[in-house]
């Protein structure tokens, strides 16, 4: 779930740190200090307020799903019946329980939802679409695209830094 809150205000060295860090989150902060002009103490504390403050989300390793044996990625268009707060409410947290889904975005247009999931098998597709939206009372239809090739892939944010 997406948490909007208060902006955290952030200046030239936040967005400069930030740009590392999205590119390796693994670079040691005294080089980080170095390319940004600052102690490895200062980076350290700038790195600390933005994680407290929700603007670094996440730490997390980047894995090629090819590499781990889920060589399938698949987008879902998802329409539904009713957005009954409930209703809803249950539909986003199935998804969001998934493993399989990487991403879910309830969005506006023809589509209510569109997912990104990644499986081995298309036997395993069959097998989530049976348990995500065909046991859903509340799910309309949905539609699928099969990756044919990843061009890019990323959670990268430009920040003009």
């Amino acid at each position: 779930m997406r948490n909007v809150g208060k902006a955290v205000e952030l200046d030239d060295f936040d967005l400069r740190i930030l740009d590392i860090l999205q590119r390796d989150n693994a670079t040691p902060q005294r080089q980080i200090g170095e390319a940004v002009h600052l102690s490895a103490p200062a980076v350290q504390r700038r790195i600390k307020r933005m994680e407290e403050g929700g603007v670094i989300a996440a730490n997390v390793a980047v894995v090629d799903p090819d590499k781990v044996g889920r060589p399938i990625t698949i987008i879902i268009e998802i329409s539904i019946e009713s957005e009954q707060i409930d209703l809803l409410d249950a539909t986003k947290a199935s998804f969001g329980a998934a493993p399989e889904v990487q991403q879910c975005y309830y969005v506006t247009g023809e589509a209510d939802f569109v997912l990104v999931v990644t499986v081995a098998s298309m036997a395993e597709y069959e097998a989530l679409t049976r348990r995500l939206f065909f046991a859903n009372p509340n799910i309309k239809k949905f539609r699928t695209l099969v990756a044919m090739d990843r061009v890019k892939a990323g959670l990268t944010v430009p920040l003009g830094a």
